[in-house]
């Protein structure tokens, strides 16, 4: 075969050093290119971590035993020999940047696993990395350098559990520069300053949330090939709202940087609640703050008592109370039976709430005029599987509403239960929240759901035993509630407030306090909803769609109200037509839908969908083995095929 010359750059030498014009045949493999490239250098250094790029086709020449004829490459291919692991610029969620090694040859998906390897965080498929926000900035900040904590020197380790030594990964423990890296992942960092917070990107708006989420790499393919050079900036966050598996002897890194991107999200507004609420993040984030700052390594024994505990209640469903009534008992479903008052707010009309007796059976509400009617026909029977359940509370104002948004062919029909008090309430919204998802009264977790409800609302409630500390000097009420409340009430309001909350959260650890913070965060109506801007197949108006974990949601602009929810277990099939760019879904029922993205690219959205159908495979016994091939056949379209 003809010899023909191949142009190399060799990036090591510089961004000066000529290209080297190497003799090759088209039946010469890979391997051998780079073989002559090497002993064309004349240098003596370790090359196993280069490999070729080739820069017109935007992609990675890794399969050494390929010969150029099989890659396509001729002699008018520009090609570059350079490292496949460079450094990065990570934000991390607690605002933190950290430098660090990263792998720019592989899937962004390895990538992930190879940074959260370092970073000893378990369940990397959670986790992503996106380009960041460009902050405002001012004219005479210039000069302000932001401080990087640098990772570059430790290596990339192949193995998947790390020796642990003091309570940390080994390769932390090797200088004080790195432990302190550590300490900066597994302790909460003290509030920013009142003017940080002020520069931070703040949505305004829905539509401001969908252009966080076109921000997302592309998981099936490499850095290089998505334009991210050696030093650039990225973020590192939790793309996806299920997490599994949580252990706070394992994840003290994976915790603390969940409750920071759980905090920033409230913080900035990110994610809505009720000003009750607010009071409470803010008390459970004093507290954290408090008990941080007192930490000085984390102490692996935080987790030993909450683990106890747990081990015991497993302990207790395992073996079972060996009481046999209990069984014919349960031969009987269980039913919820009640008066409430239901509201049903149809346009026009100006009547209150009305008292109903209410039965509450598998996954149903059917309410009567009284309790003697119960045997007969019910006025109305609601099915509230697949609907939407949002709290409507006010612990000051004894006011306990749930609020039902139940799926009917037009839309969604919006129907309010008031509540008399908060044991009924608890109890009550327990089911409906299970009935959402299918589930029933028998389900194992309901107890546990009211038992959460019935914490939350005694932490909201003012305790007036104890008598508070009126004002605390250390407290900076500006970095603990969102800027809608600062412009609402001065510091001088808002400190006794934060202090009345703070009361029934002051006995926690730090590691529950933590759990409790992402607990309620958890429970909040809009938690893990990711916006984005699409157009309906036919139509002419832009809507916004939202993927949860459970779910899609079709909101309206205009009101912002949701129109529609599906569920991914009604899902027959998804597909992605890639030439029109369109994404279309069928449903049980013969319900079809089909619509473009406006402003991401629709494989974010594909693979947000495929990514949820992913986690929902997961199950505890096989959890630390990843099926990276399902991931990607779920999650990166035609290409992965």
């Amino acid at each position: 075969m003809a010899a023909w010359d191949l142009t190399v750059t060799v990036e090591d030498l510089g961004p000066d050093a000529p290209p080297f014009k190497i003799s090759v045949t088209s039946d010469l493999h890979i391997g051998g290119v780079i073989l002559k490239l090497v002993e064309q250098t004349n240098q003596m250094k370790d090359w196993s971590d280069h490999a070729l790029w080739w820069e017109q086709k935007q992609q990675w020449l890794l399969r050494t035993g390929w010969t150029l004829d099989k890659c396509g490459v001729h002699a008018d291919a520009r090609l570059v020999f350079t490292p496949q692991h460079k450094p990065l610029r990570l934000g991390l969620p607690n605002g933190a940047t950290l430098k660090m090694r990263a792998c720019f040859s592989s899937t962004v998906f390895r990538t992930v696993v190879g940074i959260c390897r370092v970073l000893n965080i378990r369940h990397p498929e959670e986790l992503s990395l996106l380009r960041p926000v460009e902050e405002k900035k001012k004219k005479k900040d210039k000069d302000s350098s932001e401080e990087l904590y640098d990772l570059t020197d430790v290596p990339l380790t192949a193995g998947s559990v790390q020796a642990l030594y003091n309570g940390m990964p080994a390769h932390f423990a090797d200088s004080p520069k790195t432990e302190a890296v550590y300490k900066m992942l597994s302790v909460s960092l003290p509030s920013p300053a009142p003017e940080a917070i002020a520069k931070l990107y703040r949505p305004a708006s829905v539509v401001d949330k969908t252009h966080i989420h076109t921000r997302w790499l592309d998981s099936s393919r490499s850095l290089m090939q998505q334009g991210i050079l050696e030093n650039d900036r990225l973020w590192l966050r939790f793309k996806y709202y299920t997490f599994h598996d949580m252990d706070p002897k394992y994840d003290v890194v994976r915790l603390t940087q969940l409750y920071e991107q759980a905090r920033w999200a409230i913080l900035l507004e990110d994610i809505d609640c009720t000003e009750e609420e607010m009071m409470l993040f803010g008390a459970l984030q004093y507290h954290i703050g408090k008990l941080s700052l007192s930490q000085d390594m984390v102490s692996s024994c935080q987790g030993m008592d909450d683990l106890e505990s747990a081990l015991k209640s497993l302990e207790v469903k395992m073996v079972g109370d060996g009481n046999s009534t209990d069984i014919l008992d349960n031969m009987t479903a269980p039913e919820l039976n009640d008066y409430l008052k239901i509201f049903r707010p149809k346009r026009l009309t100006l009547k209150g709430y009305k008292q109903y007796w209410c039965n509450f059976q598998d996954t149903s509400i059917s309410y009567y005029k009284s309790k003697e009617d119960r045997y007969g026909e019910p006025m109305q029977q609601l099915n509230l599987k697949g609907c939407e359940v949002a709290p409507d509370v006010s612990v000051a104002g004894q006011k306990f509403c749930i609020k039902l948004l139940i799926p009917a062919p037009e839309g969604m029909n919006e129907i309010y239960v008031r509540c008399e008090n908060e044991k009924q309430y608890s109890q009550w919204m327990a089911a409906c929240k299970l009935a959402s998802k299918g589930l029933t009264l028998l389900d194992s977790s309901y107890q546990s759901e009211v038992k959460n409800i019935q914490t939350f609302l005694s932490m909201q409630r003012c305790n007036s035993a104890a008598p508070a500390a009126q004002t605390d000097d250390s407290i900076n009420t500006h970095s603990l509630v969102s800027p809608r409340y600062h412009k609402k009430y001065k510091p001088k309001q808002l400190t006794p407030r934060i202090l009345e909350a703070f009361q029934n959260v002051a006995q926690l650890s730090l590691t529950s306090a933590i759990l409790r913070f992402l607990q309620i965060w958890q429970a909040l109506p809009d938690f893990g909803i990711s916006y984005f801007m699409i157009r309906f197949k036919g139509s002419r108006k832009d809507e916004v769609m939202g993927i949860a974990n459970n779910r899609l949601i079709r909101i309206d602009l205009g009101v912002g109200d949701v129109v529609k929810t599906w569920r991914y277990n009604n899902m027959r099939q998804w597909n992605v037509n890639w030439d029109i760019r369109q994404v279309a879904i069928e449903f049980d029922g013969n319900i079809n839908i089909a619509f473009s993205c406006v402003t991401a690219d629709c494989k974010v959205v594909h693979e947000y969908i495929g990514g949820y159908i992913f986690l929902s495979t997961r199950s505890r016994q096989q959890s630390d083995t990843l099926n990276e091939e399902l991931f990607h056949k779920l999650t990166g379209g035609h290409e992965a095929l």
